[in-house]
Formats: C-alpha cells, sequence, structure tokens
C-alpha cells in the first residue's frame, strides 16, 4: 500500500483524554485541533477498525492546515474482489462534493464580472426551461443557496417542476446545479469541463479531477460498494453533471480545500459571502419536498454560497456531504478562521455510518451537521443486530429483542428492520432474511412496503406461492404499490418451455 507520513502541524497539543478515546475507538467532542504524531498513530489503529465493523472497503483521508495539504493517508482496497489497494492516486467519485468545486468557479465568474449573483439565470439561458412564471426568480444565488424550489432529481419521465416560490424556504436540489451549469455553459461558451479546468483544477493542481470520464483514470478508480460491502462494479460517465460527476483524489480536493479556507481566488467580498448563511435549513428535512418540513429552522446550520455552514463555539466552519447510491460516500469540513480541515472519501454505502468518527478524531471540534444528516452509524442497533446474525444465523434472529418506538432503549422499527432484512439478502443469507422480514411482517401487519419486501425474500429463497400470498397482501393495502403488480405478474407467468419464452 502506497502511503505518505506524518508532518508536523505546529498547532499545539491535544488533551491526553481525547488520545485515549482516539486509542479505544471512542467517539469524540474535543477541542478542535489539528492532530500531532502521537495522535495520528491512533487515528491509524481507529480507522481500519470502524472501517471493518462498517462495511467499509477503501477510504482516503487528507487534512489540511495553514494552506497546505498536512496529512494524507489511504486505507483498504479500491474493489473487495480483487484485493487492490487504495493509494495516494487512486480516484474516487465525489458525489455531491461536485458542487462545491463547482460553486466555486460560479463566485470566481461573478468575480470577473461574467455572471450577476442575483440576475434571473433565464438571462443567461433563454427559453422556457421550466413552464413556470416563477422560473424568473431563479437565480445563481438562489441556487446555490439550494432555495430554488426544484426537486433534489425530477422524477422518471416527469417534468421538472417549481415547488415552492423561489427564496421562501430551503431544499437540496442537484437540478438547480444542472440548471445553473446549463446557463453558465451557454453564458461562456465553454463546457463545463473545460470551464472546471481553466478556472479551478489547473490554477489548483488538481491534476487528477474531471467531471467526465478520462481514459488516465483505467486502473486507478475505486469500485463502488454496497452497505454491507460488496462491489457495485465500475462506472464511466460521459456527461458531466455539475452536481454529481466529479472524480478526483483525495489530494486533489484536499488541494480545493486549502484554497477555499484561504479565499484563494476569490475577491475578499466575495469569498466573505460564501461561508455567510444565506438561509438557514430545516431541523427535519434535507430535501423538503416530498418531506414536509417541520418549520423549525435549526440554529447552527445553514447554507452559504455552495456550501453547508455550522455555526458552533468554533466560530463557522464550511461543510458537504457525498452520498451518489452507486457505492461512494463522502464528506468534507473546513474552518476558515483556524484554517483547518479534513476530507474522507470512501467507496462503500456504509461510510457515513464511520465519517463522523474519522472526522472527530482528526479534528476534534463539535458538528451538528452529522446529527442533521441522520445517517445510521455503524454501532446502530440495526448494523450490530445484523453482525449478530451473520455470525450466529437464526438464533440471533430469534433473539430479536422485542423493541418498539417508544419504549426505553434504541428501537429498530419498522424501516430499521426493513433494512436488516436486505442487508442479509445482499450477503446471499437468504433464510435468515426471510426470518427478519416475517417478523417485521408480524410487528407491523398493516404495512405495505413490509409485504412487498417479505415477498421478495420469498421469492429469492424459491417459495413461489408465499411469495404471490404476500405481494397479494401488499396490494390489498397500498393498490398504487408498482412493484407489487410487477411481481405479481412476473410470479404467475407460466414458465418458459425448455428454457424459451
Amino acid at each position: 500500500m502506497k502511503t505518505t507520513g506524518w508532518t508536523a502541524f505546529g498547532a499545539g497539543f491535544f488533551f491526553a483524554a481525547r488520545l485515549a478515546a482516539v486509542a479505544d475507538g471512542a467517539p469524540l467532542a474535543g477541542k478542535l485541533h489539528a492532530p500531532e504524531k502521537g495522535e495520528l498513530a491512533s487515528l491509524e489503529r481507529l480507522v481500519p477498525r470502524l472501517m471493518k465493523d462498517g462495511d467499509v472497503p477503501g477510504l482516503s483521508l487528507a487534512v489540511v492546515q495553514n494552506g497546505q495539504v498536512v496529512y494524507r493517508r489511504a486505507f483498504g482496497v479500491r474493489d473487495e474482489s480483487t484485493g487492490a489497494p487504495v493509494d495516494d492516486d487512486t480516484i474516487f467519485e465525489a458525489a455531491s462534493l461536485s458542487k462545491p468545486v463547482f460553486a466555486y468557479a460560479v463566485l470566481k465568474l461573478a468575480d470577473a464580472g461574467q455572471l450577476d449573483l442575483d440576475a434571473p439565470l433565464a438571462m443567461y439561458l433563454p427559453g422556457d426551461y421550466v413552464e413556470d412564471p416563477r422560473l424568473r426568480a431563479i437565480t445563481a444565488r438562489r441556487v446555490l443557496s439550494h432555495t430554488t424550489g426544484f426537486p433534489n432529481w425530477r422524477p422518471d419521465g416527469q417534468p421538472l417542476k417549481i415547488h415552492f416560490d423561489p427564496g421562501e424556504r430551503f431544499s437540496y436540489s442537484g437540478e438547480g446545479f444542472v440548471y445553473l451549469q446549463k446557463a453558465v455553459e451557454n453564458r461562456t461558451g465553454q463546457t463545463l469541463e473545460a470551464l472546471m479546468r481553466r478556472l479551478v483544477f489547473e490554477p489548483l493542481r488538481m491534476t487528477s479531477s474531471s467531471y467526465t470520464w478520462q481514459d488516465r483514470f483505467e486502473g486507478r478508480k475505486a469500485i463502488g460498494h454496497d452497505n454491507v460491502g460488496s462491489p457495485l462494479g465500475l462506472r464511466r460517465p460521459t456527461v458531466s453533471n455539475a452536481a454529481a460527476s466529479l472524480h478526483t483524489t483525495g489530494l486533489d480536493y484536499a488541494r480545493f480545500l486549502a484554497a477555499v479556507l484561504d479565499g484563494t481566488g476569490l475577491r475578499k467580498e466575495t469569498a466573505a459571502q460564501m461561508i455567510h448563511p444565506q438561509i438557514h435549513v430545516d431541523e427535519g428535512c434535507q430535501n423538503c419536498i416530498n418531506t414536509k418540513p417541520t418549520g423549525r429552522l435549526s440554529r447552527e446550520i445553514g447554507w452559504g454560497l455552495g456550501w453547508g455552514v455550522q455555526e458552533t463555539e468554533d466560530g463557522p466552519s464550511l461543510w458537504h456531504w457525498g452520498d451518489n447510491g452507486s457505492g461512494f460516500h463522502c464528506y468534507v469540513v473546513g474552518f476558515p478562521r483556524q484554517r483547518l480541515g479534513a476530507v474522507v472519501f470512501t467507496n462503500g454505502l456504509g461510510g457515513h455510518g464511520i465519517i463522523p468518527e474519522v472526522i472527530t478524531a482528526a479534528l476534534g471540534g463539535r458538528h451538528p451537521a452529522f446529527v442533521w444528516l441522520g445517517y445510521e452509524r455503524w454501532d446502530s442497533p440495526a448494523r450490530t443486530w445484523f453482525k449478530d446474525i451473520l455470525a450466529r444465523g437464526q438464533a440471533a434472529v430469534a433473539a430479536y429483542p422485542e423493541r418498539k418506538p417508544g419504549e426505553s432503549g434504541p428501537a429498530l422499527t419498522e424501516e430499521r428492520v426493513n433494512r436488516v432484512g436486505y442487508w442479509l439478502l445482499a450477503k446471499k443469507k437468504v433464510k435468515e432474511a426471510v426470518a427478519v422480514f416475517e417478523r417485521n411482517a408480524a410487528d407491523f401487519p398493516a404495512s405495505w412496503n413490509v409485504h412487498d419486501s417479505l415477498g421478495e425474500a420469498y421469492a429469492a429463497d424459491g417459495q413461489r406461492d408465499r411469495a404471490i400470498a404476500s405481494y397479494e397482501k401488499s396490494l390489498a393495502i397500498n393498490p398504487a404499490n408498482t412493484n407489487g403488480t410487477d411481481q405479481l405478474r412476473k410470479l404467475k407467468s407460466p414458465p418458459p418451455l425448455n428454457g424459451r419464452q
């Protein structure tokens, strides 16, 4: 495994208790601080244990301070099936960490007088992008602060809609960034890739970054993995997407973070706007279109221009998370006042289950964004039960604690139990998955989704008649369950003759 050593930081000492906590692998919330040599040794013992417990095959970590990448380390493998190691040159999918990089380019265009952050984007992209007069209220500022009214992504086969008056509230939207990308490309006459290379990649020496697939990435890219560490396959995107398609390395992204923390390439006033909350988020949702907002605004989490902003006792910090559903989880955080930050890339859908502890072990401090995001921790009740089932099989299923929401102790809710069932299916533990889904159906008999999932497990186990019965029960509760309808049609179709239709 290719790795690099530590660099002295000259930033003082951690408390002894924090070092002991890192060594024990305990969650941390100590003083914000760059780690020194001893802390790094403890960190490097902690991370592999977290990766093993969280089913995360590979991870890249980098720390920046005072405008420099002062530490970087590669852990684990690019591909669980081959054992190819992660190293400093490994390419990761940045997912939504694509957005802050594009936002930086947009702010540079604004500084150059090529784009007005508060002008209607329709001015730069003529035509009816959306058939709604409120489109003229959507500006670059509203895109970057996620206040457009667009959904995160438009439903397949349906037109894009504006769901609330632009500027009214926060709702995270990739579609907004795609709209801004098209406006910027039309305004500058350059493709996104050419623009990013000119404004960001070349000036910041991001030599292994691109919004589309490059032949030079062949043999270097990490493979995405599911929640239980099984490979999902290699993707080579040919269409650039400002919201989601960035491919990069931990080192490249750390160079970008160092530049942002120092305001490199931006006017002082622009850099200040980037970190200033344009709006505060709702405490109960990120995508506040299908999920009804609570109406309670967070006191500590807002959104600046392209970045989430945390406001804690350590001052403001910029942050963003990435999750593309195809096997990559990542996170970045930076404290401009301290010129300190870190970036983590993982190639597993268990990544966000361990990233909070990795970040806190590396930097200390308090990070309210992790609570707001609400990902399943590696040691959650569901993950703990799943691991027990892998170790003890049906005996662990039978010992399932009868915990319901509202009773004392962490609850294994309907959703969490269903999740365990699908993790077991992914691990080819079909009998155990059936038993878990059966228990969930017994506990929540009025849930159409539970019966739909049980039908899937029965079908995987070859229990055709039981699968049909479960899907029929699901449809009786929810006739709009199109998946149930499709699966029933397949199950009831006559078998092919001699292997032919």
